[in-house]
């Protein structure tokens, strides 16, 4: 970190390569070298970075002086890694049965994990065999609605809509998160009530979003049956780590799979939160896909930092956040089936380093997370992508691609290919005066041709990621979701932070559960709330009527 007093050996390189053109640094092959990665399907190119040897070499060694390795051992093996609430950090125990290294993960927690991949197995096989009535289900199954929010949504709908291509036939899959009531509306007028299976996700089973839209499926079902509890009940699962609110809301016992304290929402894809996209893939394809997520874990675990693809990504971030300054990153995928991606890793990012004091309560010594923004290419190209090559803020990218694309429009997919690299060499290299004045354009009269160049010239050095899949599978995706979890904890750990909590969420939501309460009542006691508060409640009641 930055030094209050005098310069640290990271800052001293951060001020040597001010002024250091991309354009100058790109032409060391063996500093390219070592900034391009692999991992079977996916490569991780850092070369667009604006560092050279010297300072990657200087990043590692501070991050090994911080014993990353330790850490991350005590996370594998399930200390209680997030301090403030006690509690291990087991996810990666969720797809460990897949990878080539032991876990040491405890032996009853890969037991548990096991008996509910096998339970979630059962069921899968039960409804894609027609066979649901053998599990308590309906008969016939068209549609599964999965009702979450945060991680319980954004987990599941990525996988989904990215692995679209190894969809299982004649069942769909829609997905309710918001607490608007008109997606709600428009998505029944197309159901059956009588073959909708609904999957209510929910750590606490108390989360306001999913129990208002769990009612509204519960009420349009029921009336389907005249209210008949017994044949009601067969539509429904849940997904929690409080069984028995379950119960108590009319889940049966049979149909409830847990979540455990050990996970967190955000990374909760690899347990039974996964079930709706075991229902849409297939058990292989979840089970691959967490085979993938766990190739990505050993890496992660046996690699030294030099080569090892979460440890350089977080390096990167480290350096642009707290030693050039950048406010945060954009992340374009270039592939429609991965739109899903950047809301993921806004929560996953956002979510976990959002944070201003360390584990002890004190300040940061530097920066923590920023924003994770963007979008899909070449969609984004024509919208804010003059602001990235001449914008008066430099903002890093982050550019994901797949080589081989599952259809055969090949035109269509080298065109992708070619903007990714196109945008990130004019990123990088800018273009300068010269170029300029060698590419004349038609100068608008009234116009100088200075003031004409001025305007063409590009500044370059706006850094740039690139990651390539060979091609969305399965595997491809689990190790992609992975590798950016792992480098979540590196820069959780490097920063002193606890990824795993949120308290910065809750203040609001408490004042939200108050606020409904009042909105409603005739007679309003609003000193509870603050003026501006007030103020709108009152206008919100006053225009009710209109």
């Amino acid at each position: 970190m930055p030094s209050t007093s005098e310069p640290s050996p990271l800052a001293a390189h951060a001020e040597r390569l001010t002024g250091v053109p991309l354009r100058e640094l790109i032409q060391d092959p063996q500093r390219n070298e070592a900034l391009r990665q692999r991992l079977g399907p996916l490569l991780l190119d850092l070369s667009r970075q604006s560092l050279d040897l010297p300072a990657l070499q200087a990043l590692g060694e501070d991050l090994e002086a911080s014993g990353w390795q330790a850490a991350r051992e005590a996370m594998f093996s399930g200390e209680s890694i997030n301090r403030s609430e006690g509690r291990p950090v087991l996810h990666t125990a969720l797809r460990a049965a897949g990878a080539a290294l032991p876990s040491p993960a405890p032996a009853e927690v890969r037991r548990d994990i096991e008996q509910t991949l096998q339970k979630v197995e059962r069921l899968v096989s039960a409804l894609h065999a027609g066979e649901g009535a053998s599990c308590g289900l309906p008969t016939t199954v068209t549609d599964v609605v999965h009702i979450g929010i945060g991680g319980s949504d954004l987990g599941p709908r990525l996988a989904v809509h990215a692995l679209s291509r190894y969809r299982r036939p004649h069942t769909r899959v829609h997905f309710l998160t918001n607490v608007d009531g008109q997606t709600v509306h428009d998505l029944l007028a197309g159901l059956d009530p009588r073959r909708t299976l609904v999957i209510i996700a929910s750590k606490s089973f108390n989360t306001q979003e999913t129990l208002l839209n769990a009612n509204a499926l519960r009420d349009w079902i029921a009336r389907a049956y005249d209210g008949n509890a017994r044949k009601l009940a067969r539509h429904f699962l849940a997904v929690t780590a409080r069984p028995e609110a379950a119960r108590a809301w009319g889940v049966p016992e049979s149909h409830i799979y847990p979540m455990w304290d050990y996970v967190s929402g955000r990374t909760s894809l690899w347990s039974a939160v996964g079930l709706v996209a075991a229902l849409a893939l297939g058990m292989e394809h979840f089970r691959a896909m967490l085979a993938g997520a766990a190739r990505m874990d050993d890496h992660f675990r046996s690699t030294e930092w030099t080569q090892n693809l979460p440890v350089l990504l977080a390096l990167v971030e480290h350096w642009n956040r707290n030693f050039k300054g950048y406010a945060g990153r954009a992340v374009i995928a270039y592939a429609d089936l991965l739109r899903d991606l950047t809301p993921y890793l806004q929560q996953l990012e956002m979510e976990s380093l959002g944070k201003q004091v360390d584990q002890n309560g004190q300040p940061l010594a530097g920066r923590g997370g920023g924003v994770v923004w963007g979008g899909v290419g070449t969609n984004a190209q024509h919208a804010y992508f003059q602001a990235l090559h001449q914008g008066s803020e430099v903002i890093p990218v982050e550019f994901i691609a797949l080589v081989r694309p599952a259809h055969p429009l090949h035109a269509n997919h080298d065109a992708l290919l070619s903007n990714v690299l196109g945008q990130a060499a004019s990123l990088a290299l800018g273009r300068s005066a010269a170029e300029v004045q060698a590419d004349p354009e038609r100068r608008p009269e009234g116009l100088s041709a200075e003031a004409l160049a001025a305007q063409r010239v590009l500044p370059g050095n706006r850094p740039s990621t690139i990651i390539l899949l060979d091609e969305l599978t399965p595997q491809s995706l689990g190790s992609l979701i992975a590798l950016y979890e792992h480098k979540v904890f590196v820069l959780a750990h490097w920063w002193g932070l606890n990824a795993y909590d949120q308290w910065g969420v809750e203040p609001g939501k408490a004042l939200a559960r108050q606020i409904a309460a009042v909105l409603d009542a005739e007679a309003m006691d609003l000193e509870d709330f603050d003026p501006a508060t007030r103020a709108l409640i009152q206008e919100i009641q006053s225009r009710r009527e209109g």
